[in-house]
């Protein structure tokens, strides 16, 4: 399965979440647990606060970064329950697809209503199929 066609389960993965949760209003981590029991009812793998070393000059950083979910080992899933995405979100998960070397990851903001317009497809070396 690719990024792309991943990325469709994930997205009616979580409109399911945020229908039966009732939408916006509760916390990040309530949102991140449900997709993943959601995704993971539904065959496949998803690992929670995967820790993904961080580089600087040939030294391994201390502090890795930590991605909220990881789907099938391919597609990242950052996870925000707030009003409104803001730019420095994306660039957040722009960094975890560069030291992840991963191609696509979906920025799910659970705090919006309707859910759609607060999902963000951000994207690394990946062509659209």
């Amino acid at each position: 399965m690719t990024e792309n066609e991943l990325s469709r389960h994930i997205v009616d993965a979580a409109l399911e979440v945020h229908r039966v949760l009732g939408g916006p209003g509760l916390l990040e981590h309530i949102y991140d647990e449900a997709l993943a029991t959601e995704l993971t009812q539904r065959g496949f793998k998803v690992q929670r606060q995967v820790p993904v070393p961080v580089h600087y000059k040939g030294v391994v950083l201390t502090m890795p970064l930590r991605l909220d979910l990881l789907v099938n080992d391919l597609v990242i899933v950052e996870s925000k329950a707030v009003s409104k995405l803001i730019p420095a979100f994306i660039a957040l998960t722009i960094s975890y697809l560069y030291f992840s070397n991963k191609r696509l990851a979906l920025l799910i903001n659970f705090g919006q209503s309707p859910l759609r317009q607060g999902i963000r497809r951000v994207v690394n070396r990946l062509a659209d199929s």
